[in-house]
């Protein structure tokens, strides 16, 4: 006889993610993954984390030590000069060093949401994000920033009417999991305009930006939100930074730049959560992204440029009748079936007939859509190993 356990209501709302239990499929030879999200291991700066981590043991009296919750003081300001590098001019005390950006989405749900308030989203949006959200019952509205008629008044009313206000815009403006696409810089001011006119705050996760291949460079929500407003302080964007992507995710190091009048909220959320993000990782960072951030950015964007391009190829030579976005930088590509055709119940073929894994788009829609649609990550698998698995995916269709 198990224990009778009463729970928060709030786990009702908690799922587990489809991309969690399809990594478990990525050490199997026979599959071909599309799947995760991954950085190719290939591209990890072992040799100099190992002098980063020899570098910060030195001093294990830090290292090995309780630290400050806002974060290794060094790091903040190397963080804080790139983001003043990026058009947002910024102290240490707009930084709060998170684990890995997935903790700042946490903390800042845990800080804004109250059961029954609004969160507009794109759809699709990130999984990730919908899964921290959902921990604290918002409800979820689609922002459309591109043909929509939505007008202000009509979100406050819909929220109105369920109990609550529009809290928060989330946006991934470059290179978005899960399409691959980034929004125009009218559309930035489009969205920017809006959480203005609603009073509500806008979450921009920036975890794909440094990795652009192609076309021009776009300032950030918070670089535009920022000069239109006349400085941080007075900005209503929370920037989610990482260095998953561009260094190491397993050391698991993010960032949140922010008003200083949330970062201190966002700062009491992490004394009583984790304390810190661990002393000895974060030394380990700094001494690696000040020796060699802008070279591993610039391998990464050329490593993952060849892969996209890769898939872009394979896809057109064996599915040229298949819709897909063509990314100008991140991870992904976003895929279209024809009507009527369940990309879940193809994935269950594909891994079972042909060894090919995918994520199925309805996963990444609030309200269940998207069933004819998948997400192909090319960031993992070899170009021989795309062109492979898109062959073989071609044969199943």
């Amino acid at each position: 006889m198990t224990v009778a356990i009463r729970f928060a209501r709030r786990i009702d709302g908690m799922k587990a993610s489809e991309i969690r239990e399809l990594l478990k499929l990525v050490d199997r030879a026979d599959v071909i993954s599309f799947a995760g999200g991954i950085p190719d291991p290939a591209l990890f700066p072992a040799d100099a984390a190992r002098a980063a981590y020899a570098q910060a043991l030195a001093h294990p009296e830090a290292a090995l030590q309780y630290g400050v919750s806002e974060g290794y003081a060094p790091l903040r300001e190397h963080i804080a000069a790139q983001m003043t590098r990026d058009g947002v001019p910024a102290s240490p005390e707009n930084i709060l060093v998170t684990a890995g950006s997935q903790q700042g989405l946490d903390f800042l749900a845990k800080s804004l949401i109250t059961a029954r308030d609004t969160v507009l989203t794109e759809y699709p949006t990130y999984l990730g994000a919908l899964q921290a959200f959902s921990a604290y019952e918002p409800r979820y509205d689609r922002l459309r920033l591109q043909g929509g008629n939505r007008t202000p008044a009509s979100y406050m009313g819909r929220a109105a009417a369920h109990g609550g206000a529009v809290k928060a815009l989330y946006l991934v403006p470059d290179f978005a999991n899960p399409t691959g696409l980034s929004l125009t810089l009218p559309e930035r001011e489009a969205a920017l305009g809006l959480a203005r006119e609603l009073g509500a705050v806008v979450i921009e996760d920036a975890a794909y930006r440094p990795l652009r291949f192609s076309g021009a460079d776009l300032p950030s929500l918070q670089a535009l939100d920022v000069a239109a407003s006349g400085g941080l302080e007075q900005s209503r964007v929370a920037y989610c930074g990482t260095f998953s992507k561009t260094v190491a995710p397993g050391m698991r190091v993010g960032w949140i730049c922010a008003a200083r009048e949330l970062i201190v909220k966002l700062t009491l959320i992490n004394q009583a959560s984790a304390l810190h993000v661990s002393s000895v990782n974060q030394m380990a960072m700094h001494a690696l992204i000040c020796d060699g951030l802008d070279a591993s950015i610039a391998g990464a964007r050329a490593h993952y440029r060849r892969k996209r391009d890769a898939l872009l190829d394979a896809l057109e030579r064996y599915l040229p009748a298949i819709a897909r976005t063509v990314p100008e930088g991140g991870l992904f590509s976003w895929a279209t079936l024809p009507e009527g055709v369940d990309a879940a119940a193809l994935l269950q073929r594909s891994l079972s007939e042909v060894g090919v894994a995918f994520v199925p788009g309805g996963a990444f829609h609030p309200d269940g859509g998207g069933a004819n649609t998948l997400r192909l990550s090319y960031s993992l698998p070899t170009t021989e190993r795309i062109e492979e698995g898109i062959w073989r995916l071609a044969k199943l269709l």
